[in-house]
């Protein structure tokens, strides 16, 4: 389905789910929650597909998984939520991946959502000892986000991604 992907950028995807969230119902997307959803949309994509759905790397921050030119564009808005934004969408052909990801996970807290990748192999793995609250610029690797959630769908673990 996606032989020919090529990798996008966080803030599209990120933008996709800001502009994704039923406000009418009282949903709010903040840094924190959007950072994971983007988190799960990699790691699923990753999974699935065997390829990275992002062209940035995630890096084990205290508060889980983060990109930081995500942090960059959204920290103004501190825990306060982010309203629609504009711009260039994704392929087509992803939103029915998006939407499921949105799905599954857009239901949880922000906190829930930190905590769910708290306790997570691949968070945990590249945090190692540090202290909870420690700040770590520590990138997590994709073919460990991959093979863990992979295991997840009954896949076998791979050394390396595709292109």
């Amino acid at each position: 389905m996606f032989e020919n992907f090529k990798s996008i950028s966080p803030k599209a995807v990120a933008r996709w789910f800001v502009n994704h969230t039923d406000r009418d119902s009282g949903e709010v997307m903040t840094q924190l929650k959007l950072q994971k959803l983007v988190y799960y949309a990699e790691a699923w994509f990753l999974a699935n597909f065997d390829r990275p759905l992002l062209s940035e790397d995630f890096e084990a921050w205290a508060h889980g998984p983060a990109v930081k030119s995500l942090y960059a564009k959204y920290r103004g808005h501190g825990w306060e939520p982010i309203p629609p934004q504009p711009g260039k969408s994704v392929p087509k052909e992803l939103e029915p991946f998006l939407q499921a990801v949105y799905d599954e996970y857009g239901q949880y807290s922000a906190k829930k959502l930190e905590r769910m990748t708290h306790e997570e192999t691949p968070w945990l793995e590249a945090r190692g000892a540090l202290p909870p609250e420690a700040a770590s610029r520590t990138v997590i690797p994709k073919v460990k986000i991959r093979n863990f959630y992979a295991a997840r769908i009954e896949k076998e673990a791979i050394e390396q991604l595709q292109n």
